[in-house]
Parts: C-alpha cells; sequence; structure tokens
C-alpha cells in the first residue's frame, strides 16, 4: 500500500496505547500471510532482546533491541509497524514456526489483512 491503512494504523495505535497484547490479526506482505498475535513495539523489542541475550552467539545484538530504541514508539507520530509475537507464516496448513515466532511488520507493505488468528487441523 502506498499509503497505510488507517484501520490498521488504529489498531496498532489501540495496541500502544493500551499495552495489549491480546489483538490477533492476520496479515498478507509481500505474498507471506503471517498470523498472530500484536504487542506493544517496548514488549516485542524487551522479548527479543532477552531471546538474544540467552544465545551466546547472538548475545552481542541484544543492545539493539534494549531500552533506548523504545523512542520509535514515543512522540505524537503514528505506529509505522506491526509487531507481532507468536506469529506463524502461513505455509499450506502449516505455520512456521509451529510455536510460533517474533515479526514486525512495516504496515505500508501490508497488502490485506483480516482480524483474528488463523490456525489449521488436520481434523
Amino acid at each position: 500500500m502506498s499509503h497505510p491503512d488507517e484501520l490498521l494504523v488504529g489498531i496498532a495505535t489501540m495496541v500502544e496505547a493500551e499495552h495489549s497484547n491480546q489483538m490477533s490479526l492476520t496479515v498478507v506482505v509481500g505474498g507471506a500471510v503471517i498470523t498472530g498475535r500484536l504487542a506493544p513495539q517496548a514488549v516485542w523489542r524487551q522479548r527479543v532482546a532477552e531471546v538474544l541475550r540467552s544465545s551466546d552467539r547472538l548475545r552481542a545484538f541484544s543492545p539493539v533491541f534494549d531500552g533506548a530504541g523504545a523512542a520509535e514508539a514515543d512522540g505524537d507520530e503514528p505506529p509505522t509497524h506491526l509487531h507481532f509475537h507468536l506469529a506463524r507464516i502461513l505455509q499450506g496448513s502449516t505455520g512456521i514456526p509451529e510455536t510460533g515466532g517474533m515479526y514486525r511488520v512495516a504496515i505500508k507493505d501490508v497488502t490485506a489483512w483480516s482480524v483474528g488468528d488463523f490456525r489449521y487441523s488436520d481434523q
């Protein structure tokens, strides 16, 4: 989208303001379908930093996600990204990764979306 969808910006703004991680959303970005729950940017960054700190090989990258980066969420500017946790990229009847991952998606790149978290079952 050349102009970010006002409804998506509104949803992202609410997630940031309420500090809620209960909003489920499914988006299409670059042909990929991503489904999961939104998190406030600060919470998302903190969780990514924790995961990186727990890795011997990736620990050095954790400061990029810690504290000071939250400045992007400050101010009067509307959110520019959606921050997914417990998210999966849907591939056929499979969600990758099965346990869910952490994804950051530019709102301007979303070409389609739906409220809700798609789940597949073989039953």
